[in-house]
């Protein structure tokens, strides 16, 4: 394993992440987290990321890595950066969402009884809300570090002019903002147009989530939509009405340069975020072992030729 400077903290995380969403609450066995969390640690992986939603149902996969945290990696603490986040709807009622004081203290003191932790390494705002001033919720992560709840804080979801002024805020209170997360993959471009510049001149770290667009960017949508795919769910983050016959087309064309690199299709394209200098760590999801030993390949080869590139950008277009 890899590790890059988190923007200009003194924080190093490595060039692949573990995050703990769909596949780490009541959906699985404790045994399989087990077995994906020893083969994460025992690969280099030291952060691990998680929010309090994060199951289903939500806070589940809190108190799932909780469990394993107190069994398995006591003595280990101090190896992990452990994060944390709040901004989705967590409870009913007007003080369970969005980015309160209110909410995002209450929030992290829950998360904290569940994972069984004094603190988290990173509190993240999970998403901008349209109705708290940003000045109460950045007032609320600066808080939160001072009480020693959290060791950094970050952001998430946030559009690079808000970002711009999240990270402002923070500043001038004290409290730089660590790191930004957000959804980056080969199919997801919005950061490109503006935020890593923000995050690069501010000294700010980037993590992309769903860089495998939700497992479009798999060899699992070659011939179309598989049964037990996540498209073929009549809910969910992935549609049907995504995988068009254009996007099958694009997915088989890249995983022929996949192929000629000598990767599997995941593997390019968690390689091709890691490519910029700007990106921090990738966060991958695993549902089993193997899963996860097949995507830490990818960091075998995340260079890529100019003629790789433009083939790349032409698919894409």
């Amino acid at each position: 394993m890899r590790y890059r400077r988190c923007g200009k903290s003194g924080i190093k995380l490595p060039e692949v992440s573990l995050g703990l969403w769909h596949n780490f609450g009541g959906v699985d066995v404790a045994e399989n987290f087990r077995k994906i969390l020893h083969l994460a640690f025992d690969s280099g992986i030291t952060h691990f990321d998680l929010a309090n939603n994060y199951g289903p149902p939500p806070g589940t996969a809190e108190e799932n890595f909780g469990k394993i945290l107190k069994d398995d990696f006591r003595g280990y603490r101090d190896e992990m950066i452990i994060s944390s986040k709040a901004g989705y709807t967590m409870w009913e009622g007007p003080y369970g969402d969005w980015g309160s004081k209110k909410y995002l203290v209450a929030s992290l003191d829950q998360s904290l009884k569940r994972m069984g932790l004094d603190y988290v390494d990173i509190f993240y705002h999970h998403r901008p809300d349209p109705e708290t001033p940003l000045e109460e919720t950045m007032a609320a992560l600066d808080l939160i570090v001072r009480q020693g709840k959290a060791l950094y804080a970050g952001i998430s979801n946030y559009p690079a002019e808000e970002a711009e002024k999240a990270i402002k805020i923070l500043h001038d209170l004290g409290t730089p903002c660590l790191i930004h997360q957000p959804k980056y993959s080969m199919f997801e471009r919005w950061v490109e147009g503006g935020l890593l510049d923000v995050l690069e001149r501010d000294g700010v770290g980037c993590i992309p989530f769903s860089p495998l667009a939700q497992g479009l960017l798999t060899n699992k949508y070659l011939h179309g939509i598989p049964a037990d795919s996540r498209a073929a769910k009549p809910s969910g983050f992935l549609q049907e009405s995504q995988v068009t016959e254009e996007r099958i087309a694009q997915i088989k064309k890249l995983n022929d340069i996949a192929l000629q690199r000598g990767q599997t299709l995941a593997q390019m394209a968690l390689a091709w975020l890691l490519k910029d200098p700007r990106v921090t760590s990738v966060l991958i999801g695993a549902s089993r072992p193997e899963q996860l030993a097949d995507s830490l390949k990818c960091l075998n080869n995340i260079e890529f030729s100019g003629e790789e590139l433009n083939k790349i950008e032409e698919i894409l277009k």
